[in-house]
């Protein structure tokens, strides 16, 4: 199974530590071992042309040896190997054994082995199937032989072994202790950077879409001299930047919600003096025309639809600009039989159902203005589906709230103006039919209006089937 690679910049800069120092001890360790190799090898070369042979010269190739042939063993070292080779055949093996000389079984690879040798002078690394390696030389004798002098490679061998070993357990506890120290040195040297990505996910987790936003302070690290102080920098940059385009946004925003507040204030005495005055006309007992008459209608009902959007204004810009509301048990229940009852009496064409628990649910909150929440919200479905629609209308509990559920199986609401059907001035008209106006802002006021309690507004459409869904809290300091 591959070992998934370290992801963070920390563990990287850990990871690739330990990796070049592990590649550093291992170039190390391979170049000192073959270095003490060559050097051990060439001492032993030295040896071998030192001995000159004598041990293989005194080996006698006739049956019987005599006082000029006798093997002479002074001066060399145990285990040295002797051969001598006549017309390129092996006549005479050895080896000396506690100063003296002992036979050496050789087999028909040895021999092979044994005359493959070039006479040189050289060494050369054989391996004999009784003695194991050796590094041996050949040189020419005075009798037109070849002479073979070895010596044993296992001392060589044991030393660089050694020498290995010594160094996989320096090397291994050297990237112990620097791929520790490494970690903590790399911890440190990224501080700030952590420093900066904590305040770039502070600011990530802040409300920017709308309201006054309280921005953190810059950051210290702005040295830019190192990388890490350029980023920094330019963060401290940018969220000035974001800060005066937020104050900007805000004062907007204020400046608005005051103007809309203003003039609803102010639309509602002339409004009402218009309406007045139009169904004082329409009681006037003398003949009027009949277009004039209808005129005078015309006038009021356009005043009356008038007055209610100054109306809806007004308390979109009262609750925008935070005016708290009434805190008082409100009967969920008794404000939904209300409600359907109105919708009822104002859509007889369409089919109401309740599902209701048998207990009342009572949250905190302005019965007015939830009254009117749920209003709007049955109101709604009644405009924007065609008659014969099942309206249902659903009371539950949870562990921290109410929940309201408003249903249809109506034609829906498009996907191009789903995220933005809690607007205000936002209407479906293609998709759904309407028989009276719609000003568009009775899902605004829905919105604004569970916000203010603390509650939340989602809203499901799909597959026929429509669901507004409202969640009341019950603690009176959350909805406060």
């Amino acid at each position: 199974m591959k070992r998934p690679a370290p992801r963070t910049l920390r563990g990287q800069l850990t990871a690739g530590l330990v990796v070049l120092l592990a590649l550093a001890c291992l170039s190390v360790g391979v170049v000192t071992a073959l270095a003490l190799r060559g050097f051990l090898m060439g001492r032993l070369d030295e040896q071998l042309a030192a001995s000159g042979g004598r041990f293989a010269a005194s080996l006698e190739h006739e049956a019987t040896p005599d006082a000029d042939n006798r093997p002479d063993t002074r001066g060399q070292a145990n285990a040295t190997f002797g051969a001598r080779l006549l017309n390129g055949q092996v006549t005479q093996a050895a080896v000396i054994d506690a100063d003296t000389d002992r036979a050496v079984p050789l087999t028909a690879e040895d021999r092979h082995t044994l005359t493959e040798i070039p006479v040189d002078g050289n060494g050369h690394s054989i391996r004999l199937s009784d003695l194991g390696r050796y590094r041996v030389t050949a040189v020419a004798g005075d009798d037109g032989d070849s002479l073979i002098t070895g010596l044993p490679l296992h001392p060589v061998e044991e030393t660089v072994h050694r020498l290995e070993a010594v160094e996989a357990v320096l090397f291994t506890a050297a990237v112990l202790v620097t791929g520790f120290a490494g970690a903590l040195w790399v911890r440190a040297s990224l501080r700030p950077l952590q420093r900066v990505t904590a305040r770039a996910a502070e600011v990530a987790d802040l409300p920017l879409a709308s309201g006054e936003v309280a921005m953190p302070g810059p950051l210290p690290d702005t040295d830019p001299r190192t990388e890490v102080g350029q980023v920094g920098s330019a963060l401290n940059h940018m969220l000035g930047h974001v800060e005066d385009a937020l104050v900007r946004r805000q004062a907007s925003e204020e400046r608005l919600r005051h103007f809309a507040a203003d003039a609803s204030h102010e639309l509602r005495t002339p409004v009402a003096n218009i309406r007045g005055h139009a169904e004082l006309a329409l009681c006037h007992s003398g003949p009027v025309p009949a277009p004039v008459h209808h005129a005078l209608e015309r006038i009021g009902a356009e005043t009356r639809r008038m007055t209610r959007i100054v109306d809806d204004l007004l308390l979109l810009a009262r609750l925008d600009a935070g005016r708290p509301l009434e805190q008082a048990p409100v009967d969920l229940t008794l404000l939904i039989l209300d409600a359907a009852q109105d919708a009822r009496a104002a859509g007889p064409a369409h089919h109401w159902i309740l599902d209701l628990p048998e207990e009342p649910v009572t949250v905190p909150g302005d019965a007015h203005r939830l009254q009117q929440a749920i209003g709007n919200l049955l109101g709604n479905a009644r405009v924007h589906t065609p008659p014969g629609t099942d309206v249902t209308i659903t009371l539950a509990t949870e562990h921290d709230g109410a929940r309201v559920e408003v249903s249809d199986n109506g034609p829906g609401i498009p996907d191009d103006i789903r995220p933005e059907v809690f607007g205000r001035f936002v209407r479906a008209d293609s998709a759904r039919s309407r028989s009276t106006g719609s000003t568009g802002l009775g899902l605004a006021i829905v919105q604004a209006v569970v916000t203010a309690h603390g509650g939340t507004v989602s809203l499901d459409s799909g597959d026929g089937r429509t669901v507004v869904r409202l969640t009341l809290p019950f603690d009176a300091a959350h909805a406060a």
